[in-house]
This record gives structure tokens, sequence and C-alpha cells, in this order.
């Protein structure tokens, strides 16, 4: 990818329901969702939802396919790896397999619990 793809695909991101849409589009895989069942999922009126799926399209990450009377979304996941690829290529810069990605989802990190203490 070119900077200005990759600018304007973070900054399609960059937005706390463009960003659960396009969360829930990977998670789905190729399959896709239909438009109604994203509405739903992330709590979107559909004049919204139709704005923010047309950003994220605008930007190359989502592809839009008709079945029948239906629009099915569905994460474009060259572009998504174009958009990685491009973070990581100088990652971590002469570190080597330090900097290997591993794809491991974000987890909230725990509370720490703290042992009771023995006189």
């Amino acid at each position: 990818m070119k900077t200005p793809e990759v600018i304007e695909a973070l900054s399609a991101l960059a937005h706390e329901h463009r960003l659960a849409i396009y969360r829930l589009l990977v998670q789905r895989g190729p399959e896709g969702l239909p438009a109604g069942a994203i509405g739903q999922r992330v709590g979107l009126l559909p004049s919204s939802l139709t704005f923010h799926l047309q950003n994220l399209q605008r930007a190359g990450l989502i592809a839009q396919r008709r079945e029948s009377r239906q629009l099915i979304y569905s994460a474009d996941f060259t572009v998504m790896n174009g958009l990685v690829g491009y973070l990581t290529e100088n990652c971590c810069g002469n570190s080597g397999a330090a900097c290997v990605p591993t794809y491991a989802p974000a987890r909230a990190a725990k509370p720490a619990r703290h042992a009771a203490k023995v006189a």
C-alpha cells in the first residue's frame, strides 16, 4: 500500500462505530453480513449505518455485493493484510524476531488479586 491509502484506511477506522463495524466484518469472514444485521449488532440506525459503511468502502476496507434484495458487506482481506504489512514493514528496525506479530486478540487486563497476608 502507498502512504495516502494507509492514511485513508486509518482515518476510516478512527471512529468508534466504523471500527466496530470493521471488526464485526473481519470476524464474520468472507461471507460477510447484510446491512440490516450489521446495524442491529452495532446499534445504528440505517441512515447512520449507511454513512459509516460508505466511509469504510471508500477507504477500500470493505466490499459490497448484492444478493437478491440485500446488500452484503464483507471485509477486504487483501487490503487489511496490506495495511498490516505497511504498519509492520519496518517494525523494530534491526531487532529481528522480537517484532514478529502474533496476531493474538487484545485482552482486557485482569485486576490483580492481592493475597491475604499471613501474620
